[in-house]
């Protein structure tokens, strides 16, 4: 089993300490700006708080997750909209589903980062965004062995054919924008 999966309940991630830590709003304030995010994935859905948000600024929200009791939740909250079970290693989606693809703060969970890239770019149009912690040594979120060096994730997003990557610093999260 991968020990960097996240095993905890659902109401632990949507705790106001954790909410306030994530910035949601301003990481979907950075995903959207170029206004062309109609549809997006959410990989790693969990509980759905950033498919939430994007759906609250009129984006089309799918989600997919492998843990089904999480997913639950996110259905609670956005009923209209679907969650699939299946692993960011083998999207259950067409080439070219979605605008772009989202990874919040779950890049560092999955067992295979490059086959999780290529699918992400399989099924995205323009972009895909991976909101990670930074890879600093905190008293919240992951242990540094599972946080993801900047450089890691550039190195793997170019090797599957992506074309730029922005980086944007926020008070405890990194957002990477990553263009075909």
């Amino acid at each position: 089993m991968n020990d960097r999966i996240y095993n905890q309940g659902a109401d632990r991630l949507r705790s106001e300490e954790r909410i306030k830590r994530l910035e949601i709003d301003k990481v979907v304030d950075l995903c959207i700006q170029d206004k062309i995010i109609k549809t997006i994935l959410d990989i790693g859905t969990g509980t759905g708080l950033f498919a939430e948000a994007f759906n609250k600024n009129s984006i089309i929200v799918s989600g997919i997750d492998i843990n089904e009791k999480l997913m639950d939740s996110a259905k609670l909250f956005l009923p209209e909209s679907e969650f699939r079970v299946a692993p960011a290693e083998n999207i259950p989606y067409e080439n070219n589903s979605f605008d772009a693809t989202f990874f919040g703060l779950v890049f560092h969970e999955v067992s295979d980062y490059k086959k999780s890239l290529e699918e992400s770019y399989r099924v995205s149009l323009y972009q895909t965004f991976i909101l990670e912690w930074k890879y600093i040594t905190e008293d919240f979120g992951p242990p540094i062995e599972h946080r993801l060096k900047e450089e890691f994730i550039k190195e793997i997003a170019f090797s599957v054919g992506y074309k730029s990557i922005e980086n944007f610093l926020l008070t405890n999260l990194i957002l990477y924008k990553i263009k075909k």
